[in-house]
């Protein structure tokens, strides 16, 4: 029986410009294509394996014009809606590029010594986690302490805010405290089991957020030179130099921030650890890990301290007048002393500034934004100096 299916396409060898793992076999079907794949295979070389660039379009064409505006629209709509739905992934994938920039500058050391830059980063990612780990396990023990104790005078501290004689309970009958407090527990809703699945929940994302955030560090921080090339192969040839050492620049300025803002906030903690030790405010190891975390943020020691100096008031009404004191001498020194001496020759943004940023980081992008207020301001500031001023300038 004589088959129905047609005649078969003829089957041939593989030109040079039929990729041998795409689409086989090679056969007449293709057409005109197959006069295109012979074209193909004599444009290859060794210098352009893929063949070198064809002509320009013809800018001037109504069509080119017309496709390209329509395209610039339907780009730019994509990409509005693309980072609104992954604003969340893009806060961790800027966080970790912050903290790459950060170490940046220890792996290029080593590596400016001779040493390999994978050896390089292995090192500054051992001696961080050391750090970090070693940090963690010797806080540990002493905040669990002193967070029960914390839990066991919780009882304490409630009768002592409906004790009016008392000064807590002064301070509670003027500002209703307890009540504020009660109502935000009550706010919340649910019963206890759907308050702990959603602690559970926060502390698995917030967990795992960590986890994100170190791997993707590791990978920046590994492959920074590939990363700081590919951003400068968008600048066009005639203005890559000075792309160059403008950008080299505000990169360096980052890493200078990150590490000098990590210094100041351990100096934070060890103070105010020293100071609450000192005068028997309860909690010094807890307070001083509260204050360091928040000494990260701008105007962080502030608020740090404004929650020590009321933990100070159950020691005495004296002990917390001069807990207040020292947090408002302290912060002077942080701004005069230390902050002009650790990050202030490396960015140089003058105080209104710094508070305009953070400010505006804060609101845009909440604690992460304010986080990386300063250096996000040093580099525009570093722009509009070198690039926007000198145009205004002769124009």
């Amino acid at each position: 029986m004589a088959s129905t299916d047609g005649p078969k396409p003829e089957r041939r060898p593989t030109g040079q410009g039929h990729h041998p793992r795409v689409a086989q076999p090679h056969s007449d079907i293709e057409g005109p294509i197959a006069d295109a794949e012979q074209r193909a295979a004599q444009i290859r070389s060794d210098e352009h394996p893929l063949g070198p660039p064809g002509p320009r379009f013809d800018r001037r064409s109504t069509f080119y014009l017309g496709v390209m505006a329509s395209a610039g629209v339907a780009v730019t709509y994509a990409a509005v809606r693309v980072l609104g739905s992954a604003s969340s992934a893009l806060v961790l994938i800027g966080v970790a590029l912050f903290l790459a920039l950060g170490l940046e500058p220890a792996v290029s050391r080593l590596v400016n010594r001779k040493m390999p830059r994978s050896a390089a980063v292995l090192v500054v990612v051992a001696v961080a986690f050391v750090l970090v780990a070693g940090s963690v396990v010797a806080a540990v023990p002493p905040l669990a302490d002193q967070a029960r104790q914390f839990i066991e005078q919780v009882p304490h501290y409630i009768r002592q805010a409906q004790d009016h004689s008392s000064v807590i309970g002064r301070l509670n009958d003027r500002y209703e405290i307890q009540q504020r407090v009660s109502d935000a527990l009550h706010g919340a809703g649910g019963s206890a089991f759907t308050g702990l699945v959603n602690v559970g929940r926060a502390v698995f994302g917030a967990v795992s957020n960590l986890v994100i955030v170190a791997v993707l560090t590791v990978y920046f921080l590994a492959d920074m030179p590939r990363i700081r090339a590919t951003l400068y192969r968008f600048v066009p040839n005639s203005r890559r130099p000075r792309a160059i050492l403008i950008g080299d620049e505000i990169l360096a300025k980052v890493g200078d921030y990150v590490f000098g803002n990590v210094v100041t906030s351990l100096i934070a903690g060890a103070a105010t650890f020293v100071w609450c030790a000192a005068f028997d405010v309860p909690y010094p190891v807890l307070l001083g890990a509260f204050v360091a975390l928040l000494d990260l943020l701008p105007y962080g020691s502030s608020v740090g301290g404004i929650i020590v100096t009321a933990v100070a008031l159950t020691v005495s009404i004296p002990v917390s007048i001069a807990t207040a004191g020292f947090y408002m001498a302290f912060r002077l020194a942080e701004d005069y002393l230390l902050v002009p001496k650790i990050i202030g020759r490396a960015v140089q943004v003058p105080a209104g500034v710094t508070v305009v940023a953070v400010l505006i980081g804060g609101t845009v992008l909440g604690v992460v934004g304010a986080l990386i207020a300063i250096p996000v301001a040093a580099a525009i500031q570093l722009l509009t100096q070198e690039l926007l001023f000198p145009t205004l300038d002769e124009a």
